[in-house]
């Protein structure tokens, strides 16, 4: 029982008992708009796919699920996406207002905390962010909805607090059958909800971080500025890529305006890196924006947010290994500052243990279907990326397919180190180390 309720366990457990209590809600009669409860394989997927943010869907939210299923929907996504144990944490700071030391390990492991005294100023960021950014997001959309779109005022103000916490939460869930499709050239329901994606995805210790530090972005640290360069690189690369091969495909962007296009394309980008959204059809991509998509969504957001993928700073990690590999040198540097051995470490394991279950998740699912290897592999990443995109297939894969989905979605939220490290049997230094030798490489 020790070895269950070491931190990496209890954040592994807290998800999969959210996950089954959503399970049983969204299996009750009262939760679906059909004459019978929803399959327990259906309820099970749609609670994996919210409570790990992720999106992907095998029927129609708004209209399979009543206004019950919907809202315990919301509720998984968003208890989901702030965290389980921030939540717990948070709950502790107000009837104790302290934390004992276990309390702190946990969520130090959850939130990613550099150290112990992170803990509670990462968990307020949270919080606050949280409340703030989806208030916001709420009130701008129901009123776009109810004055740009014609909504009745009821409908636009569950319209507008669904899809917002939705957008923080980058859980991609949204109310319309063709998800944001409608809205295509409405830049008042876009912007905000891009704006709110990007917020929520950038991770909560580098909000933390500016918040501090705000006047000194100098004394930012190395993981605030890794995360904000790579994250302004990739949105920037993403749209301008997918305006070359989207431009005249009459199926995405063709038939758009120039500023309905460049709208369009840099939506797509931030959503691909693990939102979930689309005010475009997936499926009439070309191969090629399906690539980048893979790529985008493979690498996802910041840490220790509600983004998913293997995340921007292992990603410039890598890169500044590459690049010092390259040069010669013995330390990988960036920003004037050495990046840590076992920060290089954690990367590679990151991205090699991602990579296998992205590979995995392929060969299973290409093993139980017919369906094209492309959409197959895209749809891998996207719930392992806890992206939520799909090129319209995931209704059709067999059972097996779908479960695999659920594993792949459930790594992605929980991330491949904590799963591992919560699954080994034990944690422990050697007292010893081996002679070196130097294998050969390349």
């Amino acid at each position: 029982m020790g070895k269950l309720l070491h931190p990496t366990r209890t954040v592994a457990l807290a998800f999969l008992l959210a996950i089954l209590a959503g399970t049983a809600l969204l299996s009750l009669p009262a939760a679906s708009t059909q004459p019978a409860h929803a399959p327990l394989l259906t309820a099970f997927f749609t609670a994996v796919s919210a409570v790990c943010v992720t999106g992907l869907v095998v029927v129609d939210t708004g209209t399979y699920w009543s206004f019950f299923g919907q809202f315990v929907i919301m509720l998984l996504f968003q208890v989901g996406g702030f965290g389980m144990m921030t939540a717990a944490t948070l709950l502790g700071l107000m009837v104790n207002r302290s934390l004992r030391l276990r309390t702190r390990l946990i969520t130090q492991v959850e939130t990613h905390s550099v150290g112990l005294g992170d803990v509670y100023g990462i968990a307020k960021v949270v919080f606050i962010v949280t409340l703030v950014a989806e208030l916001v997001l709420a009130a701008v959309l129901t009123l776009r909805f109810a004055s740009g779109h014609g909504m009745p005022w009821t409908d636009a103000l569950w319209h507008g607090i669904f899809h917002s916490v939705s957008a923080f939460n980058n859980a991609g869930f949204a109310l319309n059958e063709d998800n944001l499709m409608g809205y295509a050239g409405d830049v008042w329901i876009l912007g905000p909800i891009a704006v709110a994606i990007v917020v929520g995805g950038i991770g909560f210790p580098v909000l933390h971080d500016i918040r501090s530090r705000l006047r000194d972005p100098h004394h930012w640290s190395l993981h605030t500025k890794l995360t904000l360069v790579g994250t302004g690189v990739l949105l920037a690369g993403g749209a301008l890529t997918l305006l070359f091969f989207e431009w005249s495909n009459p199926g995405t962007l063709g038939p758009m305006s120039v500023p309905d296009k460049l709208l369009s394309a840099v939506f797509a980008s931030v959503s691909a890196r693990t939102a979930g959204f689309n005010s475009i059809d997936i499926g009439a991509l070309h191969h090629e924006s399906w690539a980048v998509h893979y790529f985008l969504m493979f690498i996802g957001g910041g840490s220790a947010g509600t983004a998913g993928g293997v995340k921007v700073g292992t990603f410039l990690i890598l890169a500044m290994l590459v690049y010092a590999e390259i040069r010669g040198r013995n330390d990988s540097e960036a920003f004037w500052r050495r990046i840590s051995d076992s920060a290089q470490r954690q990367a590679i394991t990151v991205l090699f243990l991602g990579s296998s279950m992205v590979v995995l998740g392929t060969l299973v699912i290409l093993r139980s279907t017919d369906l094209p290897t492309d959409q197959v592999i895209f749809e891998v990443i996207s719930a392992f990326g806890t992206v939520g995109l799909s090129t319209g297939i995931t209704a059709e894969l067999p059972p097996s397919g779908q479960l695999m989905l659920t594993l792949l979605m459930y790594v992605g939220r929980v991330g491949t180190i904590t799963l591992a490290a919560s699954l080994a049997m034990g944690h422990s230094r050697a007292a010893y180390r081996y002679p070196e030798e130097r294998p050969i490489v390349g």
